[in-house]
């Protein structure tokens, strides 16, 4: 069987080369690269030539680069990585970001969703839950309403739906009340600081989204100038929580009901600190970038029990084994995205992620690196490490490719031979930046 897709150690190669990725893109077609005079624009010889079907397994396979961890868990992995190094570029330097970032003005902020209904919990102090039951961690039951019947799920999944735009629109109420404790107007505001920021998105385990924010005070250049003297982790806390108590978005009216939405009473803001001088009680640089990578690579599907991928018919959920929570939240934005005043909503696409249709992890624009410039990096450290370059003197490479898609994933031998390797060479000391 494995004879007939390529030789053995050939096969192996390739397979290696994928560092582990289980559900690789297959392409076929060719890539030809061909040597240029810089002087006269002449095409010359051709350097190197790539035809899929020359290949081991008959075709390119290209990593998936999916950051769910249900979905692959290894290129999971490389993006868990990524998201470290990105986050922790824009606490203590590097990654092109200056070390001068490390004495800015830095928080970790918690942002949740309002109250849709009273849900199994564990209150601290060792009281039980509502239901009278003392949950365990682990209990099923969590997150779940204690009466479905009477849960808003329509204002849960509008609420998801509308998780990004109440953001966009926080950011901008935490600039001016920023501005207003400095004794400035907007427009001097950015010509004297600037508010700069990472965030990720988690999921709690009654399906609502949260947000999870690095939060910096810079200079007005971002990180490469430092922020001003009035400028303090204090007076950053106190703006942020006023510009989450203030900020709302308004929302469709369905049925004679207008819906708002804010955020939740709960709001956690902690100063971060390079090092932890008291013993655990402070949040350090490190954990703050492990705690945001670690939740870059969940979805709804790991804190709700709903589905990782979307869905096309209702009918599919009868066959999904997902808990009966997120059934009714799936089947909520499903009968909501059939209207036509939310189409721009897209719930139907989004019902699995209930609703919630942002990216899991964005940033501000100055705030560090980014995650394409790390994928850059990799790239070419790969390629530096299979064919060193070379000098071509006078000449430089035009490269001429076409790929078509040619489906997904690994046959039965190739999945089999893939457990069997370890990784390519060079792929546990890659750099992820």
């Amino acid at each position: 069987m494995l004879a007939s897709l390529g030789t053995l150690p050939e096969l192996g190669r390739q397979l290696s080369g994928l560092g582990g990725c289980t559900r690789p893109v297959r392409l076929d077609g060719h890539r030809t690269e061909y040597a240029v005079d810089r002087t006269t624009g002449e095409i010359g010889r051709v350097l190197h030539h790539l035809d899929s079907s020359a290949l081991p397994a008959g075709q390119l396979l290209v990593r998936c680069n999916n950051r769910r961890a249900t979905r692959c868990a290894a290129c999971a992995e490389t993006y868990r990585r990524d998201t470290y190094h990105l986050i922790t570029a824009g606490l203590r330097g590097g990654k092109g970001t200056p070390e001068r970032v490390a004495t800015h003005p830095r928080v970790f902020a918690t942002f949740t969703a309002p109250g849709f209904g009273p849900v199994h919990n564990h209150p601290s102090g060792g009281r039980p839950c509502r239901c009278g039951i003392r949950h365990d961690d682990q209990d099923p039951a969590l997150g779940t309403p204690l009466d479905p019947d009477t849960y808003d799920y329509e204002a849960a999944v509008l609420w998801n739906a509308h998780a990004g735009a109440l953001w966009q629109r926080f950011s901008i109420y935490l600039r001016r009340e920023v501005a207003k404790r400095a004794g400035l107007t907007q427009r001097d505001f950015r010509d004297h600081a600037r508010v700069s920021f990472a965030k990720v998105a988690e999921y709690q385990k009654r399906g609502a989204v949260h947000f999870h924010a690095v939060i910096r005070l810079d200079g007005p250049e971002g990180g490469e100038t430092a922020p001003p003297a009035w400028a303090t982790a204090e007076l950053l806390t106190d703006a942020i929580r006023v510009a989450a108590a203030a900020v709302r978005v308004d929302g469709p009216e369905i049925d004679g009901r207008r819906h708002t939405f804010v955020f939740g009473r709960q709001l956690d803001v902690r100063t971060i600190r390079s090092t932890d001088f008291t013993g655990g009680q402070d949040l350090t640089e490190r954990a703050v970038a492990a705690y945001v990578a670690k939740y870059a690579t969940k979805g709804a599907e790991t804190a709700t029990g709903t589905l990782d991928r979307p869905i096309r018919f209702l009918a599919e959920l009868a066959q999904a084994r997902i808990t009966e929570h997120a059934r009714r939240m799936i089947r909520t934005a499903w009968t909501l995205g059939a209207r036509p005043e939310l189409a721009d909503l897209r719930l139907r696409a989004w019902a699995h992620m209930l609703g919630f249709r942002g990216h899991f992890s964005t940033k501000s624009r100055r705030y560090s690196t980014t995650l394409g410039a790390l994928r850059d990096a990799r790239t070419e450290w790969r390629r530096a490490q299979a064919a060193p370059a070379v000098d071509t003197g006078q000449e430089t490479t035009l490269v001429l490719a076409h790929w078509v898609f040619a489906g997904t994933g690994l046959s039965g031998a190739e999945s089999w031979l893939a457990a069997t390797l370890e990784p390519a060479p060079g792929t546990e000391g890659e750099p992820t930046a």
